[in-house]
């Protein structure tokens, strides 16, 4: 019965990559940077290749969705399979990436100190962020919740440090503007 549960699941978790590449595609995305090549890490935040290759410095904003996805559906839905809950997990990441892509929200995220270029992701970077989601997610399953918590933590501070952005940043960002935060990403 779990072999059979597990071969669903399996099915799923294609089944939503198949939606989430082709709902980019279909929104007018690149399937791979309009460069023409694809990378394995774009670390330069300003440059036109962020969120156009596999990984960049947001990479680590979507481990942190999947520690928080696992966290929540453990809470919420305890009775769940595992299998499930990763299905939830990919469900609501791909529906933000898919909102990501949009030109309401891209235009949004160009009021942003560090997103003044952005046009949005090309379909390989999104498929990867869904990646590294379920990375997070696995890693929040196999680790204790206080190890799990650090490395969250860890990254926010590093990436906020190296970069001056990070998920946090992100969301108050993209609720409201707030002038301290965008002269320190300015950099003054």
């Amino acid at each position: 019965m779990r072999a059979v549960r597990d071969h669903y699941v399996l099915i799923g978790v294609a089944a939503l990559l198949l939606l989430q590449g082709t709902v980019l595609f279909l929104l007018g995305q690149p399937v791979i940077c309009t460069c023409g090549y694809v990378k394995a890490w774009e670390g330069v935040v300003l440059s036109s290749g962020t969120a156009q290759h596999l990984t960049d410095w947001y990479t680590f904003s979507h481990v942190i969705h999947g520690v928080l996805f696992y966290a929540v559906s453990w809470w919420l839905f305890p009775h769940w399979s595992l299998g499930s809950r990763l299905l939830l997990a990919m469900g609501a990441e791909i529906a933000w990436e898919i909102a990501e892509n949009t030109p309401w929200v891209i235009q949004a995220y160009r009021q942003q100190a560090l997103a003044q270029g952005y046009v949005g992701d090309s379909v390989i970077n999104s498929v990867f962020d869904t990646f590294s989601m379920m990375l997070g997610f696995a890693v929040a399953r196999m680790s204790s919740v206080w190890a799990t918590f650090a490395l969250a933590v860890v990254f926010e501070v590093w990436v906020a440090y190296v970069i001056r952005d990070n998920l946090t940043l992100n969301i108050l960002n993209f609720i409201h503007q707030f002038d301290f935060i965008h002269r320190w990403q300015s950099g003054g």
